[in-house]
């Protein structure tokens, strides 16, 4: 019998495969994410104020471009370690680092659950969109506070609730009316699993951390026309990549047709989409000692 979509989500869910399975279309759209999202990576950065001579951790870095930004910063004498838990993900950024010209970034391939560093061995950490794709958040968290100086702080960004973000809701929604998928488990990994704000307050005190700062940023994703936003999200989203290889191409019309209706009231008259999104940037110190 062949493998439901169910069943290959589920077999895939939180493993590094997932994310080398679409390293290609990331960084595909590299500029377009970037553009997307610079504001969120410039506010993460801004936050973690990195200083001449720091060591800063970036962990779930992709192509990278949240972390380039620090880099400079660090100079002269500090360092940048760009990581992922997928190659592929690590030599895109490795690639990217090259065409601008940063001598000062390491590049890694680390497990947030396991990083392979000696305790207190970092100033600073950075993570855009990483936490909440971890099999185990807490585990994460509790390894980022692990190698963190005294007085060390992290910087990270997750997606506010799912109802803020319909650019990353319409696909599965439509999978879901189809019966091609359960309803997730709100604790799995996925980009929403961290939208409550008590949530992420609870895991980053529980690592060890003082009392984090929020911050809400607004973002928008822009296609030319639905086909625009399916091919987009076809490279960056694993659910679609997988749909896409399982379903046949009548089912895939009524997924594409649900998915077009929910977003219609984000066009304009010429078909071009705007859809928001918020995201939450958290900041939190470690104990000075």
């Amino acid at each position: 019998m062949p493998e439901s979509l169910t069943d290959a989500l589920a077999r895939a869910s939180g493993r590094p495969a997932q994310w080398s399975a679409v390293a290609d279309g990331w960084a595909r759209r590299r500029a377009y994410v970037w553009e997307v999202s610079r504001e969120v990576g410039q506010r993460l950065v801004d936050a973690l104020a990195p200083q001449p001579g720091e060591t800063v951790l970036e962990l779930a870095a992709g192509p990278g471009d949240t972390g380039f930004l620090a880099a400079p910063r660090l100079q002269p004498g500090g360092r940048l370690l760009s990581t992922d838990v997928a190659p592929e993900m690590v030599e895109a950024a490795r690639a990217r680092a090259a065409e601008l010209g940063l001598s000062n970034v390491e590049h890694l391939l680390v497990d947030a659950q396991a990083i392979p560093l000696a305790d207190a061995s970092v100033d600073a950490v950075l993570c855009r969109w990483g936490y909440m794709l971890v099999p185990d958040p807490a585990l994460a968290l509790a390894e980022t506070r692990r190698v963190l100086r005294p007085g060390g702080r992290v910087a990270f960004a997750v997606w506010a609730e799912a109802r803020e973000n319909p650019w990353g809701t319409a696909v599965g929604k439509a999978l879901l009316e189809r019966g091609h998928i359960e309803r997730p488990d709100p604790d799995a990994p996925g980009p929403f699993r961290l939208g409550e704000r008590a949530r992420v307050r609870e895991l980053v005190l529980a690592a060890g951390f003082a009392e984090p700062a929020f911050e809400e940023v607004a973002v928008t994703w822009r296609y030319e026309s639905f086909e625009d936003y399916w091919q987009v999200t076809a490279d960056l989203s694993f659910l679609l990549r997988t749909a896409l290889g399982l379903l046949g191409e009548e089912e895939l019309a009524h997924v594409r047709a649900l998915a077009q209706e929910a977003l219609a009231g984000y066009a304009d008259g010429r078909g071009r989409l705007a859809v928001p999104g918020l995201c939450r940037n958290v900041v939190a110190r470690a104990p000075d000692a």
